[in-house]
């Protein structure tokens, strides 16, 4: 493969301007020599045994005006998720620093809204200051933003915010009609004139051509500047919503959209996000060697499911990652998360141990992303421990 001429920009590397045909011909590369090229970029640019960890929590669930048609949370769809109110700023700040307490460093608050009203920032901006003040980076995703809402934000201590592309300009009315691809674009222009960093990503698997997933990941890189952080959704298909029969993509195509994202946007930090309960830990392992640096921590991403936070610690660790920016390994999160374990069980006993903290694995659903906590979680399938269910 030949090597991309790359010029020093701040804060990123990046060519001048990627196309989409540019893109599509990575896309074509064998896919090894795709992942040794984004592994060799990852390794000039991050530790590659350090991995960021967010936790992200709905603050505010449900009840979502907009029409987008991957998302339980529009009020449009009969998903079985209910409009719920904005939770309190206690609630909130408590959730952060139990996040902490378990290895995040990074705590990135959801709102299913439109846009956030005027009457909703002094407590944004309260939860903001708190969460802040634990020693955590702050993160939110809130919708699109009027005049003067970013510098708030900022003010209070914000970070990051998130606002996804979601998919290529060309894809995007049929994923979603109630705003343009320009308003997401207008957003992120306000939320850099108000000197915050952008998260900025999409999802793979919306019936998307790999054309317009080259053309996702070219609008991601003609960001200027590029995203600080770049999240990889993969299509968690819920029942109720117009994308629940989308066509499932092989698990090569995923990973190759994770190197190339990180052959574009070699600084970023490129988060293996939504779909991870879904993968096996070999696939999530392809992802980090391809370049993925970056996961949600956390079992709940806003309303769908991801791996506990044991199973993930158990992954990491197996694969001799560390936590960026945390005074903790993963050998002591697992040591703590024992304890836990052994002190609740001690309290309350086993059997109200599995009920509180598996109930899906307790009802013997299948589920993905096996807790690995000792609680009976075991595979169905013997060479894929990222799948498993309780069985008594």
């Amino acid at each position: 493969m030949q090597k991309l001429k790359i010029t020093k920009l701040t804060p990123h590397k990046q060519t001048d301007y990627w196309t989409v045909c540019e893109v599509e011909k990575l896309f074509e590369t064998p896919f090894l020599e795709l992942v040794f090229e984004a592994a060799r970029i990852h390794r000039e640019n991050f530790n590659p045994q350090e991995v960021q960890l967010s936790t992200l929590l709905s603050i505010k669930t449900g009840g979502c005006p907009e029409d987008c048609t991957y998302c339980p949370q529009s009020a449009r769809y009969h998903t079985g998720v209910e409009n719920e109110a904005l939770l309190a700023k206690e609630e909130i700040v408590a959730k952060a620093k139990l996040a902490k307490a378990k290895g995040a460093t990074r705590f990135c608050m959801g709102a299913a809204w439109r846009g956030p009203k005027e009457r909703h920032m002094p407590m944004l901006r309260e939860a903001i200051a708190e969460v802040k003040a634990l020693g955590m980076e702050v993160c939110g995703t809130f919708g699109i933003l009027e005049e003067g809402q970013a510098e708030q934000l900022k003010e209070a201590g914000l970070d990051y915010y998130n606002h996804n592309l979601d998919t290529a300009p060309e894809h995007y009315e049929k994923i979603i009609t109630t705003r343009k691809f320009d308003d997401r674009i207008n957003t992120l222009g306000k939320v850099r004139e108000a000197g915050l960093k952008v998260c900025c990503g999409g999802i793979i698997g919306l019936n998307e051509s790999r054309k317009e997933r080259a053309g996702l990941l070219a609008s991601l890189a003609n960001l200027d500047p590029q995203p600080e952080s770049v999240p990889i959704n993969q299509l968690v298909k819920v029942e109720g919503t117009p994308l629940f029969e989308a066509e499932d993509l092989d698990w090569t195509e995923f990973v190759r959209t994770i190197a190339i994202a990180r052959i574009l946007m070699p600084n970023s930090h490129v988060r293996l996000s939504a779909g991870r309960q879904q993968m096996p830990e070999s696939m999530q392992a392809m992802c980090f060697l391809a370049g993925a640096n970056s996961i949600f921590y956390g079992e709940k991403l806003l309303t769908t499911s991801n791996p506990d936070n044991n199973f993930d610690a158990q992954l990491l660790y197996k694969l001799d990652m560390k936590p960026e920016g945390s005074d903790l390994d993963f050998a002591t999160i697992l040591e703590q998360q024992e304890q836990e374990m052994t002190d609740y069980i001690a309290e309350h006993g086993t059997q109200e141990f599995l009920e509180h903290s598996h109930p899906a694995h307790f009802a013997g659903e299948q589920t993905s992303g096996g807790c690995g906590s000792g609680c009976g979680c075991v595979s169905d399938k013997k060479d894929d421990s990222g799948v498993g269910y309780y069985k008594a």
